[in-house]
């Protein structure tokens, strides 16, 4: 699967606010996503940003006239609506979106948001005090109704110096609604459980004993769930890795306070995907302070932690339940061991220390086991576009409730 962005045609509507500034990273987010991008922007914008900019980010002429000049053509907002896979304007003022909510159009943003019948992502900044009022209130509330996409805007500091909520969103969080908008949404009812990373498990204050996951594979599941419209909490031990947009996060450190935040809400989840690399083991002894080396015994006692996967299987009512497997031999013997014993729907299994795949690296090669002994093997592919295969695979047991036959399809 490739990022929903890539390829698409997007028009970025520019209005005139200090946030104008920060549509140039978007437009550049864009481009690197692999976009094709179309600028347009209001008179006011141009105070704040020039059109040289955005021309030159996107490599493409800027509408930025009605009638007149080289860019004027009587049907240009129908022509741009034909072509636009989505459009987002960004930032949006009180004065635009009072505009499009009643149907003004006059000038080319407007106009062309009026011919539009693609996905438009509104993404509203100003003072509080503007934003709260409630005509602009009732204004983003007829968008909404109207099947617009409008983003909240995040709280903090103000261009006024005042402290409220009015500020534009990171443009990766924009970017992130944006292919929410243009994904399928097909887990749209689904309430999605997903561990991630390692856990630790102290020794002492100062030593552990964990493993090599970074959390990319669980927190890419995450990414294209949200982007499918279900419902995420993400379970997650020590990663490096940033809060995904959109999920809710759960950290925690060692396998006994992962047990306790995936229990706590296991029995909500339709769908449960345990991708996180548990530690089976932890030392039977923990030490108060640094241990020296005259002190620790020359075998560290150990004793298991609480087995998360068994315990869910137990427990499982009508949901999907998938675990993962990272195995130095017998892969086949050992995933299918595991499918069964921990009464899984689905084991996602590959092969550790193998090249460029697994713990720490952006790919993974894996092998799928399924209940009915069916069996799909992968080649090397990105985590992300694994994530979203993974994600098909749920979606098909959920369906069929179990897979004999999948049909061939290009991913």
């Amino acid at each position: 699967m490739q990022d929903p962005i890539q390829d698409k045609h997007i028009i970025v509507g520019v209005c005139g606010g200090i946030a104008a500034y920060k549509a140039a990273d978007f437009v550049r987010l864009l481009i690197k996503s692999g976009a094709n991008v179309s600028v347009v922007m209001t008179k006011a914008a141009q105070a704040f940003v020039g059109p040289l900019t955005f021309e030159t980010l996107s490599g493409t002429p800027v509408w930025t006239e009605m009638f007149g000049g080289h860019q004027s053509h009587p049907l240009r907002h129908i022509e741009w609506a034909d072509k636009a896979d989505a459009t987002v304007v960004i930032p949006a003022t009180a004065n635009l979106i009072g505009k499009i909510a009643h149907g003004i159009a006059d000038d080319p943003l407007t106009t062309f948001i009026l011919a539009a019948k693609k996905p438009i992502l509104v993404c509203p900044s100003m003072n509080s005090r503007m934003y709260e009022n409630p005509v602009v209130q009732d204004n983003i509330k007829r968008l909404s109704d109207a099947g617009v996409k409008v983003v909240e805007p995040d709280a903090g500091l103000l261009a006024s110096g005042d402290v409220g909520i009015g500020r534009l969103p990171a443009v990766e969080a924009i970017g992130e609604s944006l292919r929410c908008l243009l994904s399928r949404q097909d887990l749209a009812e689904e309430r999605i459980l997903i561990t991630a990373g390692p856990t630790q498990e102290p020794i002492d204050p100062v030593r552990f004993i964990s493993n090599p996951s970074s959390g990319k594979m669980g927190y890419a599941l995450g990414r294209a769930a949200r982007r499918r419209g279900a419902d995420v909490i993400l379970i997650s031990g020590p990663s490096s890795l940033a809060d995904p947009w959109g999920l809710k996060v759960i950290r925690v450190r060692t396998a006994e306070e992962m047990f306790k935040a995936v229990m706590a809400h296991a029995s909500k989840s339709t769908i449960i995907i345990k991708a996180a690399a548990v530690s089976d083991w932890r030392p039977a002894r923990l030490y108060e302070h640094k241990v020296k080396k005259a002190e620790i015994e020359p075998s560290l006692p150990l004793e298991q932690t609480p087995d998360i996967l068994k315990a869910l299987g137990k427990s499982k009512q009508d949901q999907v339940l998938v675990g993962f497997a990272a195995e130095s031999r017998d892969l086949q013997e050992n995933a299918r061991a595991k499918l069964i014993e921990k009464n899984l729907d689905m084991v996602v299994a590959n092969l550790v220390g193998a090249g460029d795949s697994g713990f720490g690296s952006d790919n993974n090669q894996v092998t799928l086991f399924y209940q009915d002994g069916y069996t799909e093997a992968f080649p090397l592919m990105k985590k992300d576009a694994l994530a979203d295969l993974l994600l098909d695979r749920v979606v098909d047991i959920k369906k069929r409730g179990m897979i004999t036959e999948l049909n061939s399809r290009s991913n």
